[in-house]
């Protein structure tokens, strides 16, 4: 049962007794006449009749209320434990609901072992593998395990990934103010060779600079373009490793991608701390929901869709689009409405509101939410903020000065959001993208923790129709994501195992049993 919202928890007297108090009775409660001397009986008497004493009395305990974070004056003195009662009781119901009940894992594990690379080839000292990643965060992430891959396969070293500056975000982070490079190394050290820098030896070699890795290239095609190159000049520069490697490739360099992806590219220790600080002040009052938000202008620019705030931010976005029609990323042959039913364009708040409401979502979750300022800012917001009130960000959790190292570099700040929902109970993306690819895979391999995958093409259509009740539009909802919860799914062929593990980077005791 709730408590009572009448409840009141007062400790002050009110004046009326006290005037009726004659300081007779007042010794005749506090002291024992047989064990106090006559003048000091004198002493008590003249100071209990004097207001300046119970003046005094009245502020010593409010000092003493105030140091013991007790608020004597107010006029419901326990006001404070008592709101804090309540946000305790409203996480048992919040606990309770089904809504953070976790997905069967069908008993999947993490399997990676595959053969080592030879000593020679760790020993070697004559090929070296540089590239150059860009982006963001989660795209050089991407491209630093392809670049493990490439040297594996060429058996060559690779030299600690050059990082492009982003023109977008002036980001000028290195390898090593995100990730860890001793741990790095350490975790690879019997995969691939790993160097910060190129010896001396090949200091003076003018790299090849290799510009045309076509789209999902093999192994094969690898070593018959590159092997010959590397051996001849000693170092190979590539460039632009955004989907370059193959999807498809044997099971020990899957495996290797899982590797690099899930426990070589551990974050800067400064970064884990913060991020896990912030994990455990979201979960301090029970189970959390974490949302990443793709609301941004530029992302609404990019996809061809529109915010749907009012028409005066819709006609912010289509004038941006027409000034910069490069900006759009694909489908350009599309409408706006043709790309919303093809589940192309990101939710927008009321749409994500709807959607978490549907699938059981407490008034009382607590949500963390990921991303950068949504375009027409704490509006575009209103819809979620008002039906869950718990709403935080970074920012909003982060004590005065904590972010301050990490504010102005947008990789390091997007890689403090990815740990808080990479540990959250339940995640969910209101669009595809690098960032909730990665986290899904991640959440994935760390047991199939509760991953929401909005499936939006189908979903849409109910949300435009009026005509049905709240109860039946949740059952639908409900329904049409039983399967999107982040249950195992078998990774199919062009999909990237670092977002599917199964089967190549994890095994249930059916399938280890079955195998040998």
């Amino acid at each position: 049962m709730g408590l009572s919202k009448k409840h009141q928890c007062y400790i002050a007297v009110p004046s009326h007794i006290i005037n009726s108090l004659s300081s007779s009775h007042l010794q005749n409660m506090l002291l024992s006449e047989k064990i106090i001397s006559p003048s000091l009986s004198l002493k008590l008497k003249l100071l209990l009749t004097n207001p300046r004493f119970w003046i005094f009395l009245v502020f010593l305990f409010g000092f003493v209320g105030m140091w013991l974070d007790f608020v004597p004056f107010s006029q419901n003195p326990c006001s404070i434990s008592h709101e804090l009662f309540s946000v305790n009781e409203k996480s048992i119901v919040n606990e309770k609901s089904e809504f953070w009940k976790q997905p069967d894992g069908l008993g999947y594990r993490p399997c990676l072992d595959f053969s080592k690379a030879s000593k020679e080839i760790l020993n070697d000292k004559t090929r070296y593998l540089m590239v150059v990643v860009s982006g963001g965060m989660n795209q050089q992430r991407n491209q630093i395990v392809d670049a493990v891959v490439i040297a594996r396969i060429l058996e060559a070293a690779l030299v600690v990934p050059i990082f492009q500056v982003n023109p977008i975000w002036a980001d000028e982070s290195e390898f090593s103010d995100i990730f860890d490079l001793d741990h790095f190394k350490n975790v690879l050290g019997n995969d691939v060779r790993i160097v910060s820098s190129l010896p001396s030896t090949h200091v003076m070699t003018r790299p090849v600079e290799e510009k045309r890795t076509p789209l999902h290239a093999s192994p094969e095609w690898i070593r018959s373009h590159y092997t010959r190159k590397l051996r001849r000049d000693g170092v190979l520069l590539l460039r632009g490793l955004d989907s370059r490697v193959s999807k498809d490739l044997p099971s020990n360099l899957q495996k290797l991608r899982c590797k690099v992806a899930f426990h070589a590219l551990r974050f800067n220790p400064s970064i884990l701390e913060l991020g896990n600080k912030l994990t455990e002040r979201m979960r301090s009052k029970g189970p959390f929901l974490a949302l990443h938000l793709r609301m941004e202008k530029d992302v609404w620019v990019r996809t061809g869709c529109l915010p749907g705030l009012s028409h005066e931010y819709d006609e912010m976005i289509n004038n941006e689009r027409k000034r910069r029609p490069d900006l759009l990323t694909s489908r350009s042959n599309m409408t706006y409405h043709e790309r919303k039913l093809a589940g192309l364009c990101p939710l927008n708040a009321l749409e994500v509101t709807r959607l978490i409401k549907a699938l059981g979502a407490p008034n009382g979750a607590r949500i963390y939410w990921a991303g950068g300022i949504p375009f027409g800012g704490k509006e575009a917001l209103r819809p979620l903020t008002k039906e869950f009130p718990h709403f935080y960000n970074k920012e909003d959790l982060a004590l005065p000065g904590e972010l301050e190292p990490f504010s102005k570099k947008a990789s390091l700040m997007a890689a403090i959001d990815y740990i808080v929902c990479e540990n959250s109970d339940v995640f969910m993306p209101s669009h595809g993208g690098n960032m909730g690819h990665a986290i899904q895979g991640h959440r994935a391999y760390a047991g199939h923790k509760k991953t929401i995958t909005p499936n939006k093409r189908q979903m849409l259509p109910h949300f435009l129709n009026s005509y049905l009740s709240e109860s039946e539009f949740n059952k639908i909802i409900l329904d049409l994501h039983k399967d999107s919860l982040g249950q195992p799914e078998l990774r199919k062929t062009g999909r990237d195992v670092t977002k599917y593990p199964v089967p190549e980077c994890m095994c249930s005791s059916t399938t280890i049993h079955s195998s040998m």
